[in-house]
Parts: C-alpha cells; structure tokens; sequence
C-alpha cells in the first residue's frame, strides 16, 4: 500500500470515528458497536429479547435509542430504533401524534402478500375506512352472539370430549396447541361462517390451517431480513417464499370458493332460504361493491387478529393459575358462588347448559386475572411504528423522520415505576375496586395488550367472552397441572408463544370443598349439602 492510500484510509477510519461519536457516543442503552450496532446483543439474547428490552429500558428510565446497523448515511435514520415503555410516550406516539407514527412501508411491504391493504397492514383513509366500517358491526349485540354461539359449541362438542378422554386415558395433552385450534375455528367462523374442524378428535391436520401457517411464519422471517435480501428470495423463488408462494395461492382458491358460496347463499336469504351473520357476510350485505380481493383480506386479517392472540393468552393464563392456587381457588369461589344462585346446589344442572351471557359477565375476578396475565405475558409483546416528520418525545428524546420507535408492551407491565414494587408477581386483585365487585379501570397507555389510541382493539369485548368462556368452562371441570420437567420458555416471535407448547395432565375438579367454603363463609344455614350429587343431606 503507497502512502497516499494509506493517508486516505487513515482519513476514512478517523472519519467514521468521529462520526460514530458524534451519533451514538451519547446514546444510552445497549451497546453500540461500530458498523454491527447493537446487532451483537440482540443475537447474544435472543432466546430472551423481550427480558432484555425490558432490563434495558430499566437501567435507562423508560426509554432508548439503539442502531441495527452503525453505517453513515443509512444509521442515522433508517436505522435508528427508538424504544420505550413510558406510557407518555406511548400515548404520544399511539394518540396525540397518531398521524407522525404509521405502520410504515417496511410493515407494509412484509405483510403486503398476506394480507394485503386489510385493516392491520394499512394507513391512512385505507385504515380509516375499514376501521369505521368494522367499527359499526363489533358494536352490534349479534355479533356477540355468534361468538357465543361458536365458542360453547366448540366447548361442549370438542374441548370437553377432549380434555375428558385426556383425563380418563391419563395421557399428557399440549394445551397450547388445544388452544390454538379451538380459537382457530371459533374466529374462521366469526369471520367467514365455515368451521374448519381442526380441534377434533385425533387433532386432524386442516389444509387452510396449516396454509395459513405456513404463510405466517414465512411472512415473519420477512421481518429479520433487509427487504432487499427477501425481495430477492421472492423473485428467485428461494426458502421460505416458495413455500408462502404455495400456502397463499391455497388461501386464495380456498377463501374465493367461499365467498362464492356465500354469494349464492345470501340470495337465498333474502328470500328466507338461508342465514349467515360472520363478518364476511356482514360486509357483502353492504350497499358497496367489494372485490374478492378486499372481502379475503378482511376475512384474513381478522383471523390473524383474533386467533393466535387469545390462544396465546389462554395458555399463559392456565399456566399461571397452575402455578398459583390461591388464584385457582379465588376463581372457582366465584364460579360456583355465581352457579348456586343461578342454577341452584345440584352441579348436575351446572353442565347441562353452556354459561349464559349475564352469568360470564358476572366472572369479575376472572377477567381481573386474565387481565393481570395479559399485562405479564402480552399477546403482542411489542410493535413498531415509522416516523413521518421530525419529532421529541415527552421524554425529551428526539426522533428523526425516516426512523422507527418500538414500544415494548411486555416491559410496561414490568416497570416498578409504573405498576409498584410487586410489579413481577401475579396478583389479580390490583385490577379490582376496593370492594372487590368492579374491574378498576386502568390507563390505556399503561395496559396496551389491547393497543390503544384510534388502534385499540375493536374485538377487546369478543376476546374477554372468549377467554372467560372457556377458562371458566375448564377449570369448572378440570384440575390441569404442569408435567413434570416441561420448560414453559417463550418463543421469539410476533406472537409470545411457548416456545415448546403447554404440556399439561388433566384430572378430574372436586368441586365439593369449594362450595363447602362458599357455604361456610355465607354462614348457610340449609344444612349440609352433597354437592356433588345435589342430594341434601340432615
């Protein structure tokens, strides 16, 4: 090498010192290093991101700023990740700014092929409409009986048989799994009226579901590639693309026959031949003419929405009332207490009838623990958002046009400063009232499991039914416990799945010593009571 190319090296080097300094040597939080960013501990701690967000943004009061990739011109913006928990900021980036923080067109161009310009992959008046027209059918009461409808069917002929042969054949089951498939079928019916079957006996493998799965997962490994590189997987029909290629042209003929059935069918019934209330319906009644194209993204979107993110929840909820008896037994006191007055002593009338619509909505103290294992383990753990304009966050924290924030969902709920010293414990109470008969409202931008702002869930309601139905429904029947030696560890994703599913064994609930507590704390005095049976005893 001759001096003048060493001198010009040397001058490349010092200048990418300096302005490595001057752009991340006042940055807090993780590490960065030159040209790699923080990309060294992200792959240090990838088998527990959401943990090490959530202690980084401990050690820096709330919020940080990081780079995937330390490289001049590109690192500065395009690169730069502000993330934060502090709900200020959340507001401000959810609510009073909405319009500076869309999904953006890196979101947009991953989920383009799955779910197109549907109600989560979208901005602007494209989300606006859809969001108003949503909107319009969640508020209506029969979209809450059909939910009802399909989950205590799903319960009655499917779970129940399940669980019970799990029971009798005392055989471990993955309940994750279990949950999976029963929110898998209540929300294709919720959204296009067919039921895909896949919680039944034997577990059956179903064509749309496994489709729709392997879509999914190719569409998330999108997300840890530069767009550059998956682009290029897609036109060259590399890996996984080949695989999301098939998986969408499957979903496509699959929801077009569909929507072509349906068709014919609401003819039918405007001449009282036939009757559909799924969203897909819903839509298709409209004066608007939709494309197929529109009605199989709304169909898909709200499958993607309403699926994984409840089973999700259910799992973590029976994992941690497992694991904590006390909670269990709380529970079961205001399960019984609630069906003594509504169906009397005799537990045999319990289980002729699925739960009624007033009796879910009295399960108070479930609801405050399914909420309290939403704020642990967030469906959703995180999400991101794209910077329009120039902007500084109530923290003070300045966030460049063309860069991205991350506000962790999973670390707000694990913030003393945000929810107190016993923020790590599992204490459904801290959502009730002081007379324990009211959920204690809590602020949006400190709960975000259901997103907030003009985002925030329009099927929180549905989902709460959902999850309280069947909670209640198994743990009325069952006693599930953790088998011996199974690792509940979280799966990097989207979604915060367990990473080796919910191995449980199922055994038969005595519902005798609670009810005994019930009448002990009443101070009843009917004499003592076979509850089991139903037969009064002297």
């Amino acid at each position: 090498m001759d001096l003048s190319t060493a001198v010009m090296v040397l001058a490349a080097i010092a200048a990418y010192v300096i302005w490595f300094k001057l752009a991340f040597g006042s940055t807090n939080g993780p590490r960065v290093w030159p040209l790699l960013g923080s990309l060294p501990g992200l792959i240090q701690n990838a088998n527990r991101l959401h943990d090490w967000i959530a202690e980084n943004l401990r050690a820096c009061n709330g919020t940080y700023q990081t780079c995937i990739c330390a490289i001049p011109i590109i690192g500065r913006r395009e690169g730069l990740v502000t993330v934060t928990c502090d709900p200020k900021n959340i507001e401000h980036i959810l609510k009073l700014r909405f319009d500076n923080y869309p999904k953006g067109p890196t979101w947009h161009s991953v989920f383009h092929d799955l779910l197109g310009d549907g109600i989560f992959n979208s901005d602007g008046d494209t989300w606006l409409f859809q969001r108003k027209t949503a909107a319009l059918e969640f508020t209506t009461r029969t979209l809450r009986q059909a939910m009802g409808r399909w989950v205590n069917r799903s319960i009655e002929n499917r779970l129940c048989p399940i669980l019970d042969a799990a029971q009798l054949e005392a055989k471990p089951i993955d309940l994750q799994d279990i949950l999976l498939r029963l929110t898998f079928d209540n929300i294709c019916g919720l959204a296009f009226g067919k039921d895909p079957q896949t919680l039944s006996p034997g577990l059956p493998e179903n064509g749309f579901a496994t489709a729709f799965d392997r879509a999914t997962e190719a569409t998330l490994q999108r997300m840890i590639l530069p767009e550059i590189i998956w682009k290029l997987k897609k036109w060259l029909r590399l890996g996984m693309e080949v695989s999301l290629s098939q998986s969408l042209q499957f979903i496509d003929e699959y929801l077009s026959h569909i929507i072509n059935t349906r068709k014919v069918e609401l003819v039918s019934q405007q001449q009282g031949d036939s009757f559909h209330d799924d969203l897909l319906s819903r839509f298709m009644k409209k004066k608007e003419s939709y494309t197929y194209e529109f009605l199989q993204h709304v169909a898909l979107n709200f499958i993607l929405a309403g699926r994984d993110t409840s089973s999700v929840a259910l799992s973590w909820f029976f994992w941690l009332v497992s694991e904590n008896p006390e909670v269990e037994e709380k529970i079961l006191m205001e399960l019984c207490s609630i069906l003594m007055e509504t169906r009397g002593s005799d537990t045999t009338n319990w289980f002729k009838e699925p739960l009624a619509f007033e009796e879910v909505d009295r399960l108070i103290y479930l609801k405050a623990a399914l909420s309290e294992t939403l704020r642990l383990y967030p469906s959703v753990p995180q999400d991101s958002k794209h910077v329009i304009a120039n902007d500084v966050l109530p923290s003070g924290t300045f966030v460049p046009k063309g860069s991205n924030v991350t506000y962790s969902i999973y670390a707000v709920g694990r913030m003393k400063s945000i929810w107190g010293e016993d923020c790590l414990q599992f204490m459904p109470e801290r959502w009730l009232s002081s007379d324990g008969k009211k959920i204690q409202l809590q602020d949006q931008f400190r709960f975000v499991a259901f997103n907030a702002g003009p985002r925030i869930c329009l099927g929180k309601d549905l989902a709460y039914l959902q999850m309280k139905t069947v909670a209640a429904a198994v743990l009325l029947r069952h006693r599930l416990s953790l088998v011996p030696g199974h690792r509940v560890e979280q799966k990097m994703s989207l979604t915060l799945f367990m990473k080796y599913g919910l191995k449980m064994n199922v055994q038969n609930r005595d519902l005798k010593p609670i009810m005994e507590k019930i009448c002990e704390i009443r101070n009843d005095e009917c004499g003592k009571i076979d509850f089991l049976n139903g037969v009064e005893m002297s």
